[in-house]
């Protein structure tokens, strides 16, 4: 089942973010991820977002998910961005077609 990671990003230093970016963009394409979202985070419809971006990343699989966040290549990314970004991250696992259980 796909799974996702939801980012919620302030660059602190743009040079910085740049560097990181397109290091961690090619560790997540080769890790078989790709982009659902980037960019600005719009005006929330309810409640706060309190980041100026978001991404989000859908992967095959957990399992490819953590790969990908423990690899040599994203870790440097990490060490690129470290002080120089913030970020939130969470790693979903996807629902089913037909939606979750409500409890009983």
């Amino acid at each position: 089942m796909p799974a996702y990671v939801i980012v919620n990003v302030d660059v602190l230093d743009e040079e910085a973010g740049l560097a990181y970016a397109a290091v961690a963009q090619k560790s997540i394409l080769d890790h078989g991820g790709r982009y659902l979202v980037a960019g600005p985070t719009p005006e929330p419809v309810e409640g706060t977002w309190d980041s100026s971006r978001l991404v989000v990343l859908e992967f095959p699989d957990m399992d490819r998910i953590r790969e990908w966040y423990d690899s040599p290549e994203y870790r440097r990314a990490r060490e690129i961005r470290e002080g120089k970004s913030r970020v939130g991250m969470l790693f979903v696992e996807g629902s089913p077609p037909e939606g979750f259980s409500l409890p009983a």
